[in-house]
């Protein structure tokens, strides 16, 4: 049995993570979170002690390591910005990092971190959880078994509503959360890159608080694609079914339909880690690389 330890339990994806652990019959140790609001815990490990002080996080790690109760593994949902932060914390402890998306908010991070991991020996492992859904799979091996310099036509849409308290948060500030594209997007552009291809080009035409729309060239690939957290930009059958999510991914004008299936996605993700099947800080690169360049209005990357 794996022992892990978890920092950032109070957020939005925390508990896919406590019952990632859960499932995977590892076991919670210690959790860190400055907020108190944890009681989510005692749906899966009561018995983990929880701190809302580092320092004393760090001591009780430390002493469970010196009496022979070392954690294997920190999972990281800490604030985007502080991400890079906590993986070299774990690593340096001893541990390998799970850290969720984004792994980090600016290229140059991913260049440190990999200088740590080379000089702990231990590992970052990031969740690319829509790489392990059935559906985004099958898309991928059609792409590949497909005609030889085929360019497909491709449009995403994804509308996930919040209400008024997303601005006023952290995910409201662009240098702690990397704005829109970055925080509800990446892992979108992760699933297009490993679909389609290397990007060769992006143009972004809105990059607002609300948000962002763009074209890109992949590989494979033209691609159109529009984030947003606006309720008034769901479409009319969404708002009727009472749902605050519409995603949307067409093929050539065919609908790809992953809608479903998100539910065990991170437990598969943790299973895959365990198994030795992860993926890391050069899976990370090219979402990452993507999502600074549209931060930043650049047109190409490379």
């Amino acid at each position: 049995m794996k022992n892990f330890a978890l920092i950032g339990a109070a957020g939005f994806i925390a508990p896919r993570h406590l019952k990632a652990i859960k499932e995977t019959g590892s076991n919670l140790v210690a959790v860190l979170d400055k907020h108190d609001n944890v009681g989510i815990l005692d749906s899966y490990f009561p018995s983990a002690d929880f701190f809302t002080e580092f320092e004393r996080f760090d001591r009780h790690l430390d002493k469970l390591k010196r009496r022979g109760e070392k954690v294997d593994f920190v999972s990281i949902c800490s604030p985007n910005y502080l991400h890079d932060s906590h993986i070299r914390f774990a690593l340096r402890y001893g541990a390998d990092a799970i850290c969720e998306k984004p792994l980090v908010l600016n290229p140059w991070n991913l260049e440190a971190l990999d200088e740590i991991e080379n000089e702990t020996g231990k590992k970052v492992f990031t969740i690319l959880q829509l790489r392990l859904h059935p559906s985004i799979i099958a898309l991928r091996e059609r792409i590949k078994a497909g005609p030889v310099g085929k360019i497909y036509d491709v449009d995403l849409k994804y509308i996930t509503a919040r209400g008024n308290w997303y601005q006023r948060s952290w995910k409201g500030d662009n240098s702690k959360s990397g704005g829109i594209a970055t925080n509800i997007g990446i892992h979108f552009f992760d699933m297009l890159i490993w679909i389609f291809g290397a990007v060769n080009k992006v143009v972004v035409d809105k990059l607002e608080p609300d948000q962002a729309s763009g074209s890109l060239v992949l590989e494979k690939a033209r691609v159109r694609w529009f984030l947003s957290i606006n309720y008034e930009h769901l479409p009319e059958e969404t708002k009727i079914g009472r749902k605050r999510t519409y995603r949307s991914l067409q093929l050539e004008g065919e609908e790809i339909e992953f809608s479903e299936g998100f539910a065990d996605l991170h437990t598969k993700s943790y299973a895959e880690i365990l198994e030795g099947n992860a993926f890391g800080l050069a899976d990370a690169k090219p979402s990452i690389d993507l999502v600074y360049a549209i931060r930043n209005m650049k047109t190409h990357i490379g």
